[in-house]
């Protein structure tokens, strides 16, 4: 099939407005609960395959965020799941900062892929859901049989590039998400129309996200308690332990077949965080996509469904250039 029947076929399973997502009669995504390491989540589910794509969301997102995903990876044979992590949407909301590690974050994908007893498992993350999915490979690698990111470098990449101005800059803002009380204040205000506005004006088509996608957002950081343990996710990076063993860990390659996706114009994140990451995984295909925030999956789901489709059928990926 050629790149451009690939793009029609994908964005054929394009949603206009969030109301659609139940309508696709191919592969509807219904939302279920799932019991996993003592919490109970609430996860978009696609597809009856007994491959799992586990599907890992970010700041300030939802499931909702794979909406176009989903029903292409159901369609490829997986079965999809999208959970709203701990803290979000009706999944269970642990109170403490500490509930928040990233012990505890790897542990809710290790029993949500316990909870599924699939064949294998396909582990996909954007944002804090791409940090979480790198740190499940690099503890539980045997768990894992391939591993797409989107938009989060590698752990060690990540650290080496906050030790520039550049970066620190672009990431004040985890430094501001530290004040108590204050974020959740501002984040909240006007039925958390900053967290709305915060996609919006970081798009590059924010045309992408109308207020009835929007509104999905805000209604779920509407409420403080939601909005803290949002922030906590910030919060708790403090009391990680970066111990000696633990960068030995995270400096020894990851050998999971691994797809890194990245939407250049991320004003969070620069580009030059993929530097280097060769150096960690040793099965590495890496694909930017110019003229596309940081929301990539969610900006350019056909370019991304066409990236996915690609590598999951062992094909070599496209490449996609500036114009001009």
């Amino acid at each position: 099939m050629g790149l451009k029947s690939l793009l029609a076929s994908s964005s054929a399973m394009n949603y206009d407005d969030a109301c659609a997502r139940k309508n696709n009669t191919t592969c509807p995504i219904e939302t279920h609960t799932v019991k996993a390491n003592n919490l109970v989540f609430e996860v978009d589910m696609c597809g009856t395959g007994k491959r799992l794509a586990l599907c890992l969301h970010g700041f300030p997102e939802l499931a909702f965020s794979w909406r176009y995903q989903l029903p292409l990876l159901a369609q490829l044979g997986y079965r999809a799941w999208a959970p709203n992590l701990r803290g979000y949407g009706r999944t269970s909301r642990p109170p403490l900062i500490s509930d928040y590690t990233i012990d505890h974050l790897v542990a809710d994908v290790v029993g949500l892929v316990d909870a599924a007893k699939p064949q294998s498992v396909l582990l996909v993350g954007h944002d804090w859901g791409g940090a979480v999915a790198w740190q499940t490979a690099i503890r539980h690698p045997s768990q894992i049989d391939r591993l797409v990111i989107m938009n989060m470098p590698h752990p060690v990449c990540f650290r080496n590039g906050l030790r520039k101005w550049r970066q620190l800059l672009r990431s004040w803002y985890i430094a501001a998400f530290q004040i108590p009380i204050i974020p959740e204040l501002v984040l909240g205000a006007r039925h958390a129309w900053l967290v709305g506005e915060l996609i919006a004006d970081t798009a590059v088509d924010p045309s992408r996200f109308p207020p009835s996608v929007l509104n999905i957002y805000r209604n779920a950081a509407a409420s403080r308690q939601t909005l803290k343990a949002m922030l906590n996710y910030y919060r708790a990076l403090r009391l990680n332990t970066w111990s000696p063993a633990t960068s030995e860990l995270e400096d020894r390659p990851i050998k999971t077949p691994t797809l890194l996706i990245w939407g250049e114009e991320d004003v969070a994140l620069g580009s030059d965080l993929l530097i280097g990451t060769d150096r960690y995984v040793q099965n590495l295909t890496v694909r930017t996509i110019p003229g596309v925030s940081h929301w990539v999956q969610q900006e350019a789901p056909e370019t991304v469904n066409v990236l996915l489709e690609t590598w999951l059928s062992n094909q070599p990926p496209p490449q996609f250039r500036k114009h001009g």
